[in-house]
């Protein structure tokens, strides 16, 4: 595709190709609007106005000043230490094989405890959560009862509270959902919240995650472990070629 000329402000073209690479690094929330034609014209106008300032500063010789010079030094060292970076860990790869060695090796990491998915009914007063267990037993739905009594945010989803494992409730509402079986509506649970009824809608055994659901998330970590060694050791053999001097007693 032809690298069009969309305007030239003194002898600065301003290209096609500037004004993708100026959508590319658009904020998220703006990238839709500068993707329309009236969002181009707008960013090739924005394009043009910092161009204009940045012709008015050399033209006022800001590009000399001692303060500008110093920042700019710095943002060209980082740069540069961040280029030695990426070209020293270009090498650094972790095949799926190695992925599944740690997989293999690790199982404890990869266990998905038992869970359960219950609803509930929480009453703060005994003498109506009593009544509410009352109409249970004489036959009244579970999610109509808790949609009417609860008192709980979850009365909106008939009590449902979804899957949950062991430790992400409070301990006495854990212990009566986790020996109840499936079906099954508890009595009277106190707990600091107040007074629970809950039913066990299902059970899910403890099982291991499978390796293509964890693949990319360990091969993520033993990338950047593998990383992180690369740049310790290689910094570690640098020391051997460049003098240090540490300071020590003048941090506070």
């Amino acid at each position: 595709m032809e690298n069009k000329i969309l305007a030239k402000v003194g002898e600065k073209e301003i290209t096609q190709e500037d004004l993708n690479i100026a959508l590319k690094y658009a904020p998220r929330e703006q990238a839709a609007q500068f993707n329309t034609l009236e969002g181009k014209k707008y960013l090739l106008n924005e394009m043009i106005m910092q161009e204009l300032i940045y012709l008015e500063a050399k033209d006022k010789g800001l590009d000399k000043d001692a303060a500008y010079q110093k920042e700019l030094e710095a943002l060209k060292e980082n740069l540069l230490k961040q280029h030695a970076i990426n070209q020293l860990l270009k090498s650094v790869v972790v095949e799926e094989k190695e992925a599944r060695e740690y997989y293999t090796s690790h199982p404890n990491q990869f266990q998905q405890g038992e869970s359960v998915r219950a609803r509930h009914i929480l009453i703060h007063e005994e003498e109506t959560a009593k009544g509410a267990l009352e109409e249970l037993k004489s036959g009244k739905s579970f999610e109509e009862a808790a949609a009417e009594l609860s008192e709980c945010p979850s009365r909106a989803q008939g009590g449902d509270l979804g899957y949950f494992e062991k430790g992400k409730m409070v301990p006495e509402f854990e212990k009566a959902a986790f020996e109840l079986e499936v079906g099954q509506v508890s009595d009277l649970v106190k707990t600091q919240f107040g007074y629970h009824i809950i039913k066990l809608e299902d059970k899910k055994e403890a099982t291991v995650v499978p390796f293509e659901q964890v693949k990319g998330q360990i091969i993520s970590y033993l990338e950047k472990n593998l990383q992180n060694k690369k740049v310790v050791e290689h910094a570690n053999q640098l020391r051997e070629h460049y003098p240090i001097v540490i300071h020590e007693d003048q941090l506070v």
